[in-house]
């Protein structure tokens, strides 16, 4: 189902789609290919809705920046200085973190209006960054699609291409709370990775990938997030060629359970300390499936460049249930 949701202060129109299987209901916006809300039901058989969002567009142009629930490129996470070397050139990006690049820049991804097309049991969103955008080099084709499976699991497959050498991070920036209102700083996490990567005041990584044994970095086992998170974990299988499930977070008292497969080797876990009104720090979790920070300047990182004649590919993929 498609409806008008808005109008951007240009005129442009932004519609809404809704998709629904299994039992899930999920909602997505044009504008910045924005997750609205996923309505699952808990252990009792009532839906609620699972992810922090606005009820309309003029929510989501007053407050930027939690990012909620929107598609992020062209490179998610920070990037020092704004700026990297690719080939021998050294590219300068536009800073709107301090001194360094986030989530692709001032008017990223999730600040654009996404072309939809309906796809299988879901959506196709496309957009072409053109070259020098924020600074990136090379024109990229990006698409993105949103799919319900047969069990109401929700999977993201994100592509891209380019003509130039470039640099490419994608991710989603939902926020999730099980419990469907209030703190999510006790819902329990398990998350394979034995690693992290520590960072400096700017959170720009320090190039260590550090052991999490007896550190509060350690959800190899089950326990509450509480807060005081916003770092990168390196998942423990590396990259993979389809999703492996790496996270479970299990929220006790509505019984609702979420899974993450992903395809990436890294997973930035935000327990949303900085969130601003209307929302309260603490209010959900944002789980962004990733490469790491500043790997554009870390060539002992996982690589992010992506080549003419290469294709950018990673899936991410949601479960539902409950215990």
């Amino acid at each position: 189902m498609n409806e008008l949701f808005g109008t951007l202060p240009d005129g442009a129109p932004v519609h809404r789609w809704t998709l629904e299987r299994a039992g899930v209901r999920v909602r997505i916006l044009s504008y910045g290919g924005i997750v609205q809300d996923v309505e699952v039901p808990d252990r009792d058989g009532r839906t609620g809705n699972v992810v922090l969002g606005f009820s309309d567009l003029d929510g989501y142009l007053r407050h930027p920046e939690p990012f909620l629930g929107a598609l992020i490129g062209r490179y998610a996470n920070r990037i020092a200085g704004a700026r990297f070397p690719l080939d021998g050139v050294v590219h300068a990006l536009e800073p709107n973190n301090g001194p360094n690049s986030l989530h692709g820049g001032a008017r990223g991804f999730d600040k654009r209006v996404w072309d939809v097309t309906p796809a299988a049991h879901g959506l196709r969103l496309s957009l072409v960054s053109p070259d020098g955008e924020e600074g990136f080099p090379g024109r990229l084709e990006v698409s993105v699609t949103y799919t319900l499976d047969e069990r109401g699991a929700l999977g993201i497959a994100y592509e891209a291409v380019t003509d130039a050498p470039t640099h490419v991070n994608l991710t989603n920036h939902s926020y999730w709370n099980l419990a469907g209102s209030g703190s999510a700083a006790g819902h329990e996490l398990r998350l394979a990775a034995s690693r992290f990567t520590p960072s400096d005041a700017e959170l720009i990584p320090t190039g260590e990938l550090a052991d999490v044994s007896g550190t509060r970095f350690d959800f190899r086992e089950a326990r509450k997030v509480g807060s005081g998170y916003d770092d990168n974990f390196v998942l423990d299988k590396g990259v993979t060629a389809t999703p492996v499930e790496v996270a479970e977070v299990h929220d006790p008292a509505s019984g609702r359970v979420l899974t993450v497969s992903t395809t990436e080797p890294g997973m930035q876990v935000y327990t949303a300390d900085h969130i601003g009104e209307p929302f309260s720090p603490g209010d959900g979790i944002a789980l962004e499936t990733q490469h790491f920070p500043d790997s554009p300047n870390r060539p002992d990182f996982p690589s992010t460049v992506l080549r003419p004649g290469e294709v950018f590919r990673s899936e991410t993929v949601y479960g539902f249930g409950v215990r």
